[in-house]
Formats: structure tokens, sequence, C-alpha cells
């Protein structure tokens, strides 16, 4: 980074040492202790109040979680550690968290009552088709979150930052979805929790760099900066290949929801005032909203254009105005 943009970005009157960024961002620095009590203690509280919020379909509740959750420290801690070439508990953290809030989600999902329909749950359906602006808005995110964490006088915007990235919804969602045998939008959701974990740590990684901190830990190991520019390299990989797969998730499910949406159109088309209100993809699950006055026509019809191009194993939902909800089949 030039270095009158870098004096903009960050006054030197303003920056944190790297020393104050280790011990604020290190779960193994400092009172060990303390800190990962802390870090336990709400990131539990704070994925039972995400998971109830995405069971009751609550966007406030979710939103009181991302604030409390602590995910993104060692994440944080991990883009820092890879900056100053140490080895790092960051990773470790966040693993055991990750697997502490899906088995979180498990546990709710059994007191979720079975009459209720999770595909209609707008918590979980905006967390199970990942998409490339996703990714783009947790790039964004790192950036700040990064800045934020170097500058003294603008920690204020933390939590903002926190609302920004989703990290503990989306593990959530994994949870309830697996408790509920969904694992086509278990795994959605998961792809979008590793995008924004790779995002987060690439923007972070960037940050600290730019701003100095790599060469600051290289003259004290006595490091060069070729091993930095490998591990950015492996990083950028890294983030790239989710951007790939959400790119091509998005692809495919747009191409899903049209032919969806033309076989359903000519499914009604001898009904009078039938149309086609909009078509939902949902991981493996196509439910098409109609608004028909009338009787609608055998459903069979409607499954075997659809069967003839789809892949297999899609499930088919119709839903009417009137409240009416039909399981159509399984595509073969």
């Amino acid at each position: 980074m030039d270095i009158g943009l870098r004096a903009r970005v960050l006054p030197e009157n303003q920056r944190r040492t790297l020393d104050e960024l280790t011990s604020d961002l290190d779960l193994n620095e400092g009172d060990v202790r303390a800190k990962r009590s802390a870090f336990w203690t709400m990131l539990v509280l704070a994925s039972c109040i995400a998971c109830a919020g995405i069971i009751a379909d609550s966007t406030a509740t979710v939103i009181g979680a991302m604030i409390i959750a602590p995910l993104s420290t060692p994440i944080m801690g991990t883009a820092l550690a890879l900056v100053k070439r140490e080895k790092t508990g960051g990773v470790k953290f966040v693993v055991l968290g990750a697997l502490a809030v899906i088995a979180i989600g498990l546990l709710f999902s059994l007191i979720v009552p079975s009459t209720t329909v999770l595909l209609e749950n707008s918590q979980i359906a905006g967390r199970t088709s990942p998409r490339l602006v996703d990714l783009m808005a947790a790039l964004a995110t790192g950036l700040a979150g990064a800045i934020a964490l170097a500058r003294r006088d603008v920690a204020a915007i933390l939590p903002g930052v926190a609302i920004s990235i989703s990290l503990v919804p989306p593990l959530g969602v994994v949870g309830i979805c697996l408790g509920e045998g969904q694992l086509g939008l278990a795994f959605g959701a998961l792809v979008l929790f590793l995008s924004n974990f790779l995002a987060l740590v690439f923007a972070g990684s960037l940050v600290f760099t730019s701003l100095g901190y790599t060469t600051e830990a290289g003259k004290r190991a006595g490091r060069s900066r070729r091993s930095t520019q490998v591990t950015f390299g492996v990083l950028v990989l890294l983030v790239i290949i989710p951007i790939v797969v959400n790119t091509a998730l998005g692809y495919a499910y747009a191409q899903m929801v049209d032919r969806v949406t033309k076989a359903s159109q000519r499914w009604i088309a001898a009904v009078p005032g039938a149309e086609v209100v909009g078509v939902d993809n949902q991981g493996f699950t196509a439910i098409i909203r109609l608004s028909a006055p009338g009787d609608l026509p055998p459903v069979t019809s409607l499954m075997t254009d659809l069967s003839a191009v789809l892949p297999a194993n899609i499930d088919i939902v119709v839903e009417r105005s009137v409240g009416e909800r039909i399981e159509a089949g399984t595509t073969t």
C-alpha cells in the first residue's frame, strides 16, 4: 500500500501495536482462561439465541445473536497469525466453535413441531443458497473489520461489522437442517459459512499486511517477505474456490427456477385465471406458488414434464394462494 494512502487509512497516532492486536485476537495469549471462558460462554449463548430466532423466523433475534457471537475473534486471529507467519490455535477454536453451534442447532431441531415446514422459513431459505454477492459482502466486511481492529478510534463500528457478516446463523441452519434430514439445505448453509470464513481471513490478512504488520513481525522473527507472498497465494486460491462454487450453484439454481416456471405455466395453461406467482428453489426442493381459482390438472403430467428437464431426486411442492399445499412428488 502507498505510504500516503496508508497514513490516511491508519494515522500513526491511531495505529494499534502488533502486541495489542495479538492480545485481543489470540486466545492463546494473555489471560488464557478468562479469554476462553468468555469465548465459549458467549458462543453458546449466541448459538441458542440464533437457533431460537431461526426457528421462530425472527430477523431481530438473529441479528442480536450476530452481535454477540465471538467467532470473528479467532477468525481474525488466524488472519493475524498468517501475517506473522506463526502457528495459531485460531483455526482450532473456529472448527470446535462451528461444531458446537451445529450441535446446538441439532438439539433445537428436536423441539421443532413436526408440522413446521422449515423450507418456508425465511431465515433458513436466505442462508441455504449462497451467491457470489454474499462472498463480495464478506470480503468488504472483512476489510472494514480489520481496519477497525487496527485503529483505536473506530472500534465503535465493530458491532455493525458483526451484523454484516453471517457466521453463527448459517451454522445454526446447518444443525437444524441436519436434524430435519435436509442434507441439501445443510450443505448450502455450510458453503455460506466457509465462504465467509475464508473471505474474512483473506481480507484481514490483506489489511494487516498492507498496514505494515507483516514487516514488523518479519523483523522480529527474521522472516522473508517471500513466505508471506506464498501464504497470500494460497489464500487467494482458497477464496477463489467458494467463488466458483457459489457462481456454479447460482447458475444451476437460476436454470432450475426457469425450467420449473416454464413447465408450471404449461401445466396450468388450460385453467382459466391461473398463473404462476413464483418459484422458490430451496436446496433440493422446488416450491411452485400458484394463483388458481379453479381445480388444478393432475400433478402427474407436471412431474413427467419436470422429470425430463430436472436432475433426479428434486422434491416438487405446489402451493396455492388459498393455502393449499400439494406434495407433488420427486423427479426421477
